[in-house]
């Protein structure tokens, strides 16, 4: 899922300190002239990606899991061929938390649960800062961080996550899979939504197949794929009974449980749903305001859209006899600088972000906290961006690969990043597991070598994609001809200040940044749809422990791909 703060939210060798090997499946090259499957357009820009996606698709039908890590690394080996993506650093999370608070817990995925906690202080109450105003409150049409995070207290899918992170029963108190690993049975508790109607295997197969209806609009509806299909395109999904359901997938998914705990498989409330959206264009307008009916924890309350929210206990939810939080208070806002004044102030007992500026002198107390996430904070190129024209599909993914070289990633989290962060030598976070009992780790470069140290081999790369160069007095280069892009960012004093760096990095060799900085929901928007002249800045935090769910984001069809690869 997309973060919205700068702490949260890929070529061939050129040196003996770059080398960028393939997988044992992919052809290896040596030369930086040449190209591969994802940049054989000659006479475009634009990457070759039909061989991509249809490699996306393999690997969700693979059942040889041993087969599927070798598939993968080769959609990774692809990807970073094009240098649409640049990782900077992976992901850990820092908040800060009252000491008077205690039993919160997230997991590796970014998700907070709040349900469970005490406040010694205020008994009952808990006023914290996730994130600003949410992009959605529809768990099927979030895909932010914040919004999960909101779903996950106010929605309960057939599984959830427990303190240790372990998928724990939900709505499901139990399952079986059959031999082949192909067909899921769960049975569901009885249980009722927040206006006293029952739960049952139907809300999910009506909530499921909403989710991949194009009128919808969900853009994690590629999820999906790994559910077999009926022949008029519906899901094979069926509610064998009112808390039976069955589920058939196209082939065994190492981590298909972890999809059944994810926001996007949570039910909604059908008549809810259908009634504030009669003529179906305005598919999450039923959860737009306060008062929507839920099946989780929580109710919303009130909402002051860009101010702040506040949710109380449902009592039909079924665990409510151990939810000891019974209002959570939300602050909206993403002034790192702001929050953190209200945390220091008393407003708050949880701030999800801490100013770059303030680490130093908090890391040390017992109100400091860093937990583990499997996520990359990374930028991205529009690859239709109007910089690349009139290069071939090779010397688009050389400038870019250029660019990537220029950052000095060892500075950024140095000096912008929270405690504890790496430098990304690939795009598949380290610490991910490959869903055959191993780590999927492949490092693809030296992420501390990056900077001042490969400006010789960042000009040839330009070279080769007809640009010149001449050394000026001050140590630094022009350009010719001028080469200049616009940076998008979410405003956040992390994301200007790491903004800030690469626009210095890329001075030393005549590029000129241009930064420009959006509220979270507009800049959500102009990043998904593309309107953005050259970079903007990503993170994704993983939604479940598989290599699959950082590539599938550039699958062409993703609601994801804010790269434009293949659209």
């Amino acid at each position: 899922m997309k973060k919205s703060f700068g702490k949260k939210l890929l070529s061939c060798a050129l040196a003996a300190s770059m080398v960028f090997a393939m997988s044992a499946c992919s052809k290896k090259e040596n030369n930086p002239q040449q190209s591969t499957n994802a940049v054989s357009n000659q006479t475009s820009p634009l990457p070759e990606w039909s061989k991509y996606d249809s490699l996306i698709e393999e690997i969700r039908s693979c059942p040889d899991f041993a087969k599927r890590v070798d598939l993968m690394h080769q959609a990774e080996d692809m990807l970073m061929n094009t240098w649409a993506v640049i990782p900077l650093y992976f992901y850990n999370d820092v908040y800060l938390k009252k000491e008077a608070v205690q039993g919160i817990y997230s997991t590796v995925f970014g998700m907070k649960f709040f349900m469970y906690a005490t406040n010694s202080a205020n008994p009952g109450t808990l006023k914290a800062n996730i994130a600003s105003e949410p992009d959605y409150l529809d768990p099927a049409l979030t895909t932010s961080v914040d919004g999960g995070c909101l779903a996950t207290n106010a929605f309960a899918g057939l599984h959830t996550y427990d303190k240790d992170g372990k998928i724990a029963p939900s709505v499901a108190k139990s399952y079986e899979v059959s031999a082949d690993n192909k067909e899921y049975t769960f049975h569901l508790i009885k249980s009722e939504w927040s206006n006293g109607d029952p739960v049952t295997a139907k809300d999910f197969v009506y909530s499921w197949n909403r989710a991949i209806d194009s009128k919808t609009g969900v853009n994690y509806n590629y999820l999906f794929d790994t559910i077999a299909k009926n022949e008029d395109g519906s899901l094979k999904v069926e509610a064998v009974d009112d808390y039976t359901l069955k589920v058939s997938l196209v082939a065994p998914c190492p981590y298909f449980l972890d999809l059944t705990a994810f926001p996007t498989f949570f039910p909604v409330h059908k008549a809810s749903v259908e009634k504030a959206n009669p003529d179906g264009k305005a598919p999450g307008a039923w959860a737009q305001e306060a008062g929507f009916v839920t099946n989780g924890a929580y109710t919303l309350e009130s909402w002051k859209h860009k101010e702040s929210m506040v949710y109380k206990k449902n009592p039909k939810y079924f665990d409510a006899d151990k939810v000891t939080i019974d209002t959570l208070e939300f602050m909206l806002s993403a002034d790192d600088t702001a929050i953190y004044a209200a945390y220091k102030n008393g407003d708050l007992d949880f701030a999800d972000t801490v100013p770059n500026d303030e680490i130093k002198s908090v890391k040390d107390s017992k109100e400091f906290h860093i937990v583990d996430q499997i996520g990359l904070y990374y930028i991205g190129f529009n690859v239709k961006s109007k910089i690349f024209e009139g290069k071939t599909a090779e010397q688009a993914a050389n400038m870019r690969q250029a660019i990537s070289m220029l950052i000095d990633r060892q500075y950024i989290v140095d000096t912008v990043g929270q405690t504890g962060q790496v430098p990304a030598d690939c795009f598949i976070p380290v610490g991910m597991s490959d869903g055959n009992g191993s780590k999927f780790h492949k490092s693809y470069y030296d992420a501390k070598e990056t900077g001042l140290g490969k400006i010789e081999e960042a000009k040839k790369l330009l070279e080769s994609a007809g640009y010149t160069f001449t050394q000026k007095g001050d140590g630094k280069y022009s350009i010719s001809p001028a080469l200049g892009f616009e940076y998008l960012i979410n405003s956040s004093t992390g994301h200007v200040a790491i903004a800030e760096a690469i626009q210095s990095d890329l001075s030393n060799i005549g590029i000129e940044v241009t930064i420009k900085q959006e509220d979270w929901n507009v800049f959500l928007a102009d990043r998904k749809n593309g309107n953005f002249s050259g970079l903007c800045r990503e993170g994704w935090v993983a939604d479940y422990n598989d290599p699959l769910n950082m590539l599938e984001i550039f699958h062409s069809k993703s609601g994801n791909n804010d790269m434009q690869l293949g659209k």
